[in-house]
């Protein structure tokens, strides 16, 4: 696999595999998912973008057990893992080398966007946008202004921006649909304190 950038060697190698056994439980994904599907209509196909070993995918199928999944993950160990589930299309690349062509009721990402380069982040939206029929997920960790912060002791490996408002200014085409905030401290369903928006085309 050609890699672009740092950041893709980054997750390819050891550290993404080590995410993997930092980050395996997916109940809290359920009511996340939940909340946002509910706000959608006829999702019967979706893609995410960086699905590791599948949790958001696993939750959507206990939502939309009917739905088609597919899951694009650079990390060969991570999607060895999500291939024994065998409930979800399974594609081994970086997104920046995938080639697209089909086109999904749901295109998503989470906590993706911000390991992403910031002079490759267009690409990644043009896979998002182009890949999706009507619905694109975007949860992030969200900033007004573009920052860079250290990632676990890693400099350049972390991005926070207003990515939802920088598609949204890209393509004229996408509303808000809604939006949110996860929050660590929640009483039932803990998370990283990230913000979703959910966008539609019109």
């Amino acid at each position: 696999m050609k890699y672009k950038t740092d950041q893709e060697r980054f997750w390819a190698a050891e550290f993404g595999s080590n995410y993997i056994d930092r980050n395996q439980e997916y109940t809290s994904m359920i009511h996340f998912l939940g909340k946002i599907i509910s706000r959608t209509s006829s999702i019967k196909s979706v893609i995410e973008f960086g699905c590791n070993i599948g949790l958001n995918l696993k939750a959507l199928n206990i939502l939309l057990p009917k739905c088609e999944l597919t899951g694009l993950e650079i990390n060969t160990t991570a999607c060895d893992r999500l291939r024994e589930w065998k409930k979800c299309n399974v594609i081994n690349e970086s997104i920046f080398n995938y080639k697209g062509g089909k086109k999904y009721d749901l295109t998503m990402v989470q906590g993706v966007l911000i390991h992403i380069n910031p002079s490759m982040l267009q690409n990644v939206y043009e896979k998002l946008y182009d890949g999706s029929n009507r619905y694109i997920l975007i949860s992030e960790y969200y900033n007004p202004t573009p920052v860079s912060i250290d990632y676990r002791g890693h400099s350049n490996r972390l991005f926070k921006r207003d990515f939802a408002g920088e598609m949204l200014d890209r393509y004229q085409d996408l509303e808000l649909v809604d939006y949110g905030f996860l929050y660590h401290r929640d009483n039932y369903f803990q998370q990283d304190d990230m913000n979703w928006f959910l966008l539609k085309k019109k």
